[in-house]
């Protein structure tokens, strides 16, 4: 892989992506639902449960703007090139995570909310990313190389939590604090910039002029359902995404009430199913992808992620949460990898980006309707509730896949 500097500037601008969403995890939870925290920034007066609405709209204010902008840069990626759409919104992205550390030194709440909607407009490059992958592949590498894109999200996962959790603690070093993380990933994201202007070759080889479609996200979602061939992979997609949302949401939130997780313990947990991801992406996915279709893999990878979620939700002991990694990570890895080269594989080279751009408005759907969603439910129930709804999720998606796409390609 690292030796083509297109997928190689593409696997660190990923990276660089769930870095950041990585570095959040066990941040955000402090912020808003744990009240003994040191980063705890909300007023005494204010309940905890108002805490968990905050919580799950802060996290969906990102892929609110994701949904409104990303069809958009998609449509520009096809114009004027992949290559100065994906620069501009890792500026955005560099940005919005130092908006987001000066909200948090103020305790400017509305600030904070506003950094993560600016980056969710700006930074919406998965599509970008994953259509020039799609530029540069062909049928016998295909999976390996929607497999490395799966191993950039797993390495985010487990250095952004990770650091997350390291950088944000001041027993690493005394100066260490909440805002720490994020003026990083804000330098990381400028430099992964500098990297696509000055490395990176632009791969669109079918640059077209068209008027572009200021509504397409919306038009994206009834476009999505009418695409015979495709409709039963974002379907599967929607469902998938929004389980591993409902699960990303509150998970922290769930190991600091039920196992006294502190931001450190956070960082570990999630470094570790992170660790297990990168294993599966970086080298199953290339095997199995020699043996098995994309189409058999999901059939199972599905359902395992559904069950794995499940059991999360009905272990007691703090020492058994670091059995469920390995299995969860595996078939995390392989249903993302999977899906994304499906998709790839039934799509024309000429629409890759506007098909991708399709699919990152249902992945945005995915991701603000639970977050949004996740936060009532805690409040009214419990924090552990959107752990069991995510299960649900994910084994709906499994239950659409098995019945749907065969039907679809016919």
């Amino acid at each position: 892989m690292f030796k083509n500097k297109t997928i190689t500037t593409i696997f660190f601008t990923i990276f660089i992506d769930l870095l950041g969403v990585g570095i959040l995890i066990p941040v955000i939870p402090l912020l808003f639902a744990s009240p003994l925290s040191e980063f705890y920034i909300l007023p005494a007066d204010v309940s905890v449960k108002a805490g968990y609405l905050l919580l799950g709209l802060l996290i969906a204010v990102y892929p609110i703007g994701q949904f409104l902008a990303t069809p958009i840069l998609g449509q520009l990626s096809d114009i004027y090139g992949r290559k100065k759409i994906l620069a501009i919104s890792l500026a955005g992205t560099s940005v919005s995570y130092f908006l987001f550390a000066i909200g948090i030194v103020t305790h400017n709440i509305p600030l904070l909310f506003i950094s993560r909607f600016f980056d969710g407009l700006t930074g919406g490059n998965i599509s970008v990313a994953q259509a020039m992958i799609g530029d540069v592949s062909t049928k016998e590498n295909r999976a390996r190389n929607f497999g490395m894109i799966g191993a950039a999200f797993g390495l985010g996962f487990i250095f952004g939590p990770f650091l997350g959790g390291k950088l944000s603690d001041p027993h690493t070093l005394s100066w260490f604090s909440a805002t720490t993380p994020f003026y990083f990933a804000a330098i990381l994201a400028f430099l992964n910039m500098l990297s696509v202007l000055f490395v990176l070759k632009e791969t669109n080889k079918h640059m077209h002029p068209h008027r572009l479609t200021w509504n397409k996200s919306i038009s994206n979602i009834v476009e999505a359902l009418k695409i015979k061939e495709l409709k039963a992979i974002f379907l599967t997609g929607f469902f998938f995404n929004a389980g591993f949302t409902f699960f990303t949401t509150f998970f922290s939130v769930y190991l600091i009430k039920k196992f006294g997780f502190d931001q450190g313990n956070i960082g570990d947990f999630f470094a570790y199913i992170g660790l297990w991801s990168v294993i599966t992406q970086g080298f199953v996915t290339k095997y199995v992808a020699k043996r098995l279709s994309e189409e058999k893999v999901l059939k199972w990878s599905l359902v395992a992620t559904g069950i794995i979620v499940l059991a999360c939700f009905l272990l007691q002991h703090a020492w058994q949460i670091y059995l469920i990694p390995p299995f969860f990570g595996l078939a995390t890895g392989l249903t993302m990898a999977n899906l994304g080269s499906l998709l790839s594989k039934s799509t024309d080279p000429k629409t890759q980006g506007k098909i991708f751009g399709i699919n990152s408005s249902v992945q945005a759907l995915a991701q603000l309707i639970p977050a949004i969603i996740s936060g009532f439910i805690a409040a009214l129930l419990t924090p552990e509730s959107p752990i069991v709804i995510a299960s649900v999720f994910m084994l709906f998606g499994a239950f659409v896949f098995i019945r749907l796409y065969k039907k679809s390609i016919r």
